[in-house]
């Protein structure tokens, strides 16, 4: 039997003004036997590095002569978010598509952010799954987000395998603030759009390698594999809920000090109405804001951070489908 290979090819993203290339590193594992192809990709933004981190101990676990097909990928997308640990380049680099998770599949003669996308989807369009890892802030529960009515994405959701999956309403069936902050631009909608099945995990942490948050990405896409057939085995039934990824989140209505209730708890299930805290001034003490859902769901983020400005994302609260 053919063994299995390992390639990593240095690639150019796009070209600073003065010359510099933005490059990126593109590991190719081509499997023993004949399979799919996987595509996966990490630090699209470039503080949630416990992608990066999954793929790292990815490729020390993923067994090359046990591997049907191909698997394509790359631990960091965006070199420029990463290089600043941010979620989107300065003004200067990227006046008109800052963040990159708007503009796939990119365009090659476009921005910059456009034209790396453009060249990353190269190897995305030729792809039979799609994966784009993400991590949130430290107060956010572990999901996977796919696009609602996909029964192939929704069936890679399952795979992946957190307790919480949420189906994200797109095109015509999406919210105006959602296609106000161009999410029809997000790399797993257009995939998924093109016929590949795709999904985002939003692992907990960004900025700080977690150990257990990487061990469960990594045998996330262990299981994913064994969904599309790629390794051998199963994956194991799962009892998960599955929600409705909801953009009406809580938000602060005053600027101040925010308090969360110490009694709850990322992935409870909370009623319409239920205390999440307060917003006081913190020159006098005053309560400027008594937080409150006006819907009842998963409690999968809450911010920890006391200072706030009114507007800020205080929780998100997503609706469970029955099923």
């Amino acid at each position: 039997m053919a063994a299995g290979t390992h390639t990593a090819a240095r690639i150019s993203l796009a070209t600073l003004p003065s010359g510099v290339e933005v490059a990126t590193t593109i590991h190719t594992y081509d499997g023993a036997t004949d399979g799919p192809t996987l595509y996966v990709q990490a630090a699209q933004h470039g503080r949630e590095v416990n992608g990066t981190a999954v793929l790292r101990r990815f490729h020390d676990r993923v067994p090359r002569n046990g591997l049907a097909g191909r698997i394509v990928a790359v631990p960091v997308a965006n070199p420029l978010t990463f290089d600043r640990v941010s979620y989107t380049t300065p003004e200067i680099i990227d006046s008109v598509n800052p963040n990159m998770n708007r503009v796939w599949p990119g365009d090659d003669e476009g921005s910059l952010h456009q034209r790396m996308a453009a060249t990353l989807w190269e190897y995305v369009e030729t792809a039979d799954a799609v994966v784009d890892l993400h991590t949130g802030s430290p107060d956010m529960y572990p999901h996977v987000v796919y696009l609602d009515g996909s029964d192939r994405s929704r069936a890679l959701a399952n795979a992946f395998g957190t307790d919480l999956l949420l189906g994200e309403e797109a095109g015509e069936d999406a919210t105006d603030e959602w296609h106000r902050r161009g999410f029809a631009g997000k790399l797993r909608v257009v995939a998924d759009r093109e016929g590949i099945p795709s999904i985002t995990p939003e692992l907990a942490h960004n900025r700080e390698i977690v150990d257990d948050v990487v061990e469960a990405g990594v045998d996330g896409l262990l299981d994913v594999c064994r969904h599309l057939g790629m390794l051998d085995g199963s994956v194991p039934a799962r009892d998960q809920t599955v929600a409705r990824n909801h953009l009406g989140q809580v938000t602060a209505s005053a600027s101040g000090l925010f308090r969360p209730k110490e009694t709850l708890e990322l992935g409870d299930s909370i009623p319409a109405g239920a205390a999440i805290g307060t917003v006081y001034d913190p020159t006098t003490y005053e309560t400027l804001q008594n937080v409150a859902t006006d819907r009842a769901g998963i409690l999968y983020a809450l911010t920890r951070e006391a200072t706030v400005t009114a507007g800020d994302k205080l929780a998100s609260v997503a609706i469970v489908r029955d099923e």
